[in-house]
């Protein structure tokens, strides 16, 4: 169903959904209706059926948040679901050898989407959370995920312009090239300090049918304590041993 403005309802529901972010999870009203591009009262009618089904909140102060019927929903992904319960037992045990940070991720497109992660208590702060999005560039599970993602997925990657987070960033197309030779080659990606200053991150790939890479998982560290040579084969191990627990059954990465 298409209104008036030539754009369908459902474009403008998935409009004010896509309108909080992490670092901006409540929302006035006319803060919808600006970042989605409506009216005030086409915001306040689609943003109250958005209520009344349970997607979105609306607190005493009168500003909205996401609610818990759509994390409901979007938990049931099949590819984040069966891949985060066979992966969390073995994501615990990494954890309990280092009681370090552990991520796991997936790419969806050109980016990555954290699916699960295991917080330090005393670990280094890292900047994920469980359903973000991230370059693939930049972080451990990107590498891995973006070295071993279709010759197209890369080239469309390489091509765009991409972000610096640190000073030590690789953003040069030719050198990212050769990164991601290497994590072909020895099986697992380090970023050192590309994406926070304090932070060293190793991973390594999560395999299904047909050798496909699925998922990747990563360690994070502080980068003055780290010894990368020393983590990859926890981590390629913790990485095998989720490729074994998915089975031949499991679907491909989109």
């Amino acid at each position: 169903m298409r209104t008036p403005s030539g754009r369908s309802v459902t474009s403008k529901v998935l409009a004010l959904l896509d309108a909080f972010t992490p670092t901006e999870p409540t929302l006035t009203l006319t803060e919808l209706a600006r970042r989605a591009g409506l009216s005030l009262p086409t915001a306040y009618r689609r943003a109250a059926e958005l209520v009344a089904w349970g997607a979105l909140e609306r607190g005493a102060d009168g500003r909205y948040r996401v609610g818990l019927r759509l994390w409901e929903v979007g938990s049931l992904a099949p590819r984040g679901l069966g891949l985060r319960e066979l992966a969390l037992p073995i994501m615990e045990d990494l954890y309990e050898v280092t009681h370090e940070n552990v991520q796991l991720a997936v790419r969806e497109n050109l980016e990555l989407v954290f699916i699960e992660r295991i917080a330090g208590r005393h670990a280094v702060p890292v900047l994920t959370r469980v359903g973000g999005r991230f370059a693939l560039h930049a972080t451990g599970v990107g590498l891995v995920l973006l070295a071993f993602a279709p010759a197209e997925v890369q080239e469309q990657v390489l091509a765009a312009p991409l972000e610096r987070y640190t000073e030590r960033t690789v953003v040069d197309p030719r050198r990212l090239r050769r990164i991601l030779a290497d994590v072909r080659r020895v099986g697992y990606a380090t970023s050192d300090r590309q994406v926070t200053m304090d932070a060293l991150s190793v991973a390594a790939p999560i395999r299904g049918p047909s050798d496909t890479v699925l998922a990747a998982i990563s360690l994070v560290v502080a980068h003055d304590r780290a010894d990368p040579v020393a983590l990859a084969p926890l981590v390629q191990a913790a990485g095998r041993a989720i490729s074994r627990a998915l089975g031949p059954s499991f679907g491909p990465a989109g």
